[in-house]
């Protein structure tokens, strides 16, 4: 099987890319400029070429607080761009995979959200992905929406990497408290999704089309989360760091978040047969991965914002 993934330095497109020899995928990733989502004319052409039996589509624009200000380049890449993608998928025959957030929900509610949930975004970040997954939706029919959260890998800019940043230098750390969601390994979604994409490939059943909530086992705080990190990191020799709960008001972010951001993993379960490993297992594992191989820690944002 070969799959299309749109981008090629988003952290789900490198795990794709390091997962799907494993797997029996080979798995071709496409950035700029041969495709640009800033330039829809670019994407049926390099898409094409491939010959995919499945497009993942993974390139978005991710600056979550820069959107407030940049709101039509936001919507441009996640609206249109992933518009004319799914259409690009329409036209090759083959179906649209393609990833969402929980910034689509405004996080009010008191328990984890359903894929039939109201979505009301609090964020232009928000905005553009649930526009794009309306485009993605009108544009091929043959779709799956996975939307997932709090992502993390061994690249590129997320919350694991910048808690061990961080914990190099400092005694303590405070990090927001109040918000609540389910930390996601970018390995894990690239594995989901190359089942998922094997089955709508090879069955053409409605059911597993349509929207998903695709996260990781459990759930934690931002706060959780970064002890979780931070405690790994102790069999590495690293000193302990004390991280002290804040509320979200006392880290002041441009864009609103969520204070919820809880999904419901159980209709990918009962359709696809996908179950993603408790979030402590994952992260635990890419900071074996990260410390275990000494690699460099670059400067980057403290997480919260950032996503794939």
């Amino acid at each position: 099987m070969r799959i299309a993934v749109t981008g090629s330095k988003g952290q789900v497109a490198r795990c794709l890319a390091a997962v799907g020899p494993s797997m029996g995928v080979d798995i071709v990733a496409i950035g700029r400029p041969e495709l640009d989502l800033l330039h829809p004319e670019t994407v049926l052409s390099a898409l094409s070429a491939v010959r995919p039996d499945a497009i993942v589509s993974a390139a978005a624009y991710t600056a979550v607080d820069k959107a407030e200000t940049e709101r039509d380049l936001a919507f441009a890449i996640n609206g249109a761009g992933a518009g004319a993608v799914a259409e690009a998928a329409s036209r090759c025959g083959v179906p649209i995979l393609h990833l969402s957030t929980d910034y689509v929900y405004d996080g009010t509610k008191a328990g984890r959200y359903v894929e039939s949930d109201p979505t009301r975004p609090v964020s232009v970040y928000g905005a553009s992905k649930l526009d794009g997954e309306r485009r993605v939706a009108a544009a091929n029919a043959d779709h799956a929406i996975f939307r997932t959260a709090w992502v993390y890998s061994p690249h590129g800019t997320n919350f694991v990497r910048s808690m061990l940043r961080l914990g190099e230098t400092k005694e303590r750390l405070s990090v927001v408290a109040d918000q609540r969601g389910c930390p996601t390994s970018a390995e894990e979604i690239a594995r989901a999704l190359i089942r998922a994409a094997r089955r709508m490939a090879a069955d053409r059943d409605e059911k597993y089309r349509g929207i998903f909530h695709l996260t990781g086992s459990g759930e934690a705080s931002w706060a959780e989360f970064a002890r979780e990190v931070l405690q790994a990191a102790e069999a590495y020799g690293r000193p302990p760091v004390e991280v002290m709960p804040i509320a979200s008001d006392q880290y002041p972010s441009v864009a609103r978040r969520p204070a919820n951001s809880r999904l419901s993993g159980e209709k990918l379960r009962q359709v696809h047969g996908i179950v993603l490993p408790d979030w402590r297992i994952s992260t635990r594992k890419v900071v074996d991965t990260l410390l275990g191989r000494n690699t460099p820690l670059t400067a980057s944002c403290i997480g919260m914002g950032e996503r794939q």
